[in-house]
């Protein structure tokens, strides 16, 4: 599975994400405009779209261990998150934004 994340500056944007998820270097670069990361369970694209960067629609979550653990890193970052939710016996989940406006939900299943 392939996850692609339009960006308003590629080089801005893989600086991010490498900060945020603790990234090495990119696995693949197919073309200009265009990076990949293989995170294992899938790849993460991050494409230079200036047009659709931080447009709805696009609809990404992550299973977490520790959907909390994961939200206080991110805000030690400086990284903008938002308040994590609660659903006794369900889930916990947060959303982290890129710097283009994209949300990554996260989410841990309390089940």
């Amino acid at each position: 599975m392939t996850v692609g994340i339009p960006v308003k500056d590629l080089t801005l944007a893989v600086a991010w994400y490498r900060t945020a998820f603790e990234l090495g270097d990119p696995d693949l670069v197919p073309m200009d405009g265009l990076i990949e990361f293989d995170l294992g369970a899938f790849w993460l694209q991050l494409a230079e779209s200036p047009e659709r960067a931080g447009v709805d629609g696009v609809s990404v979550n992550l299973s977490v261990a520790d959907a909390a653990g994961e939200r206080q890193r991110f805000s030690s970052l400086g990284l903008t998150v938002s308040e994590l939710q609660h659903v006794e016996g369900v889930v916990d989940y947060f959303e982290l934004t890129d710097l283009d406006g994209n949300t990554i939900g996260f989410v841990t299943e309390l089940s």
